[in-house]
């Protein structure tokens, strides 16, 4: 995760600073890392489902991701490096990943028991936000010390090192099904959310937020080192402490859904996720008042992600039976990622027609619009997981 981080501010950078990419090209490159969530998802989770053995799928997929990686520092080195080389690098590797976390929530299953689903949840998810701040940190120093293709390589080593740990463990783990039912059983997945008011009402909250989140984001990096002026190193300073608050989020997730249940602190993720983003193009003055407003606006974001993502999640596995869990996150991602490439290309498109600073700002309003789907079903009147 610490090497993603360092990946996902280094590429929009070198894309940026290197190769010179406007609103709509950051739109591509945004999007190309995240159409196989749309077009792979249900196929990846049905094939491993039936393949079973989810931890030899993520370490394969660690060791793919390691290499396709490595391929930009040498293209860069030759000079032949262009948008359309990071464009294609990004979704071989975003088809890696879809197959690594939709193995992974099985996995989780596999060695949680379902009572700590939330402080499981909670942990991971710390370790998120503990990526988030050393990361972007790590990140910007990186790209700024040995430019942003060879940052990069950090990235390549955390994968490496993230195959090794997985060695390294020995889940009970089934081999999965011999075979499926209605090719592999694709649509299943996505027929058992909809007859789930809870899962069915759950991802349409999140799948709004990440539409417009991800029209907000795919401008943001441009926004921030054109429009405002910070250096990469300063933008990642930023983000990196920021993240502080996605510590916070994972650290106050557990206690909170004790006081309050799981129903109501998944209400609150909802909207203080997306809520303070307002601030960043609200961002003006000396660069010692921007500087302050990106940081809360980021703090704050990052503490309520975490609650969204924890409760969120815990209730996803919770409401899934474990036997459909890969098919049940393959249709998640399907849908909620599936959307985050479209918000990404709307979001170029948007910036190119009407500004930068305009689609910032219909981003930021409209992620807010995804909890109306929250509030209208069975879960804010819950205090305990379901059964699934």
């Amino acid at each position: 995760m610490v090497g993603d981080q360092i990946s996902l501010i280094a590429i929009p950078l070198l894309a940026v600073l290197t190769i010179g990419a406007g609103a709509a090209e950051m739109g591509y490159l945004t999007a190309a890392a995240l159409l196989p969530n749309l077009f792979l998802s249900l196929l990846a989770g049905a094939w491993v489902d039936r393949r079973g053995y989810k931890r030899k799928v993520m370490i394969g997929a660690d060791l793919g991701r390691a290499a396709l990686l490595l391929v930009v520092p040498v293209l860069a080195f030759t000079g032949v490096l262009n948008l359309w080389h990071l464009c294609a690098l990004s979704f071989a590797i975003g088809t890696l990943t879809v197959f690594y976390e939709v193995a992974d929530g099985s996995l989780f299953a596999a060695v949680v028991r379902r009572p700590d689903y939330i402080a499981a949840n909670s942990l991971t998810n710390g370790a998120r936000a503990m990526s988030f701040v050393a990361g972007p940190s790590v990140g910007g120093v990186l790209v700024q010390v040995l430019t942003a293709p060879f940052a990069l390589v950090a990235d390549v080593l955390s994968y490496l090192g993230s195959a090794l740990l997985l060695t390294r463990i020995a889940p009970p783990e089934s081999p999965g099904s011999p075979s499926g039912s209605g090719g592999w059983g694709i649509s299943s997945g996505l027929t058992f959310i909809a007859r789930s008011a809870v899962l069915r009402q759950l991802l349409l909250g999140v799948t709004v937020i990440n539409l417009f989140n991800y029209v907000f984001h795919a401008l943001l990096i441009l926004y921030v080192t054109t429009v405002l002026g910070l250096s990469p190193g300063m933008l990642g300073a930023v983000i990196g402490i920021a993240s502080i608050g996605g510590l916070v989020g994972a650290a106050v997730t557990g206690p909170l859904t004790r006081r309050f249940g799981i129903g109501p602190v998944v209400v609150l993720g909802y909207v203080a996720f997306p809520l303070p983003l307002i601030l960043i193009p609200l961002a003006d003055g000396p660069p010692p008042m921007v500087i302050g407003m990106l940081l809360t606006a980021e703090f704050f974001s990052a503490l309520g992600v975490m609650i969204l993502d924890i409760g969120v999640g815990s209730l996803q596995t919770a409401a899934t039976p474990v036997s459909r869990l890969s098919l049940v996150k393959g249709a998640q991602r399907t849908v909620n990622y599936g959307v985050r490439p479209i918000g990404a290309l709307l979001g170029g498109f948007l910036g190119e027609r009407i500004g930068v600073h305009p689609a910032l700002w219909i981003g930021a309003v409209g992620a807010l619009t995804g909890v109306f789907f929250v509030l209208f079903s069975p879960v804010p009147r819950m205090r305990e997981l379901p059964d699934a």
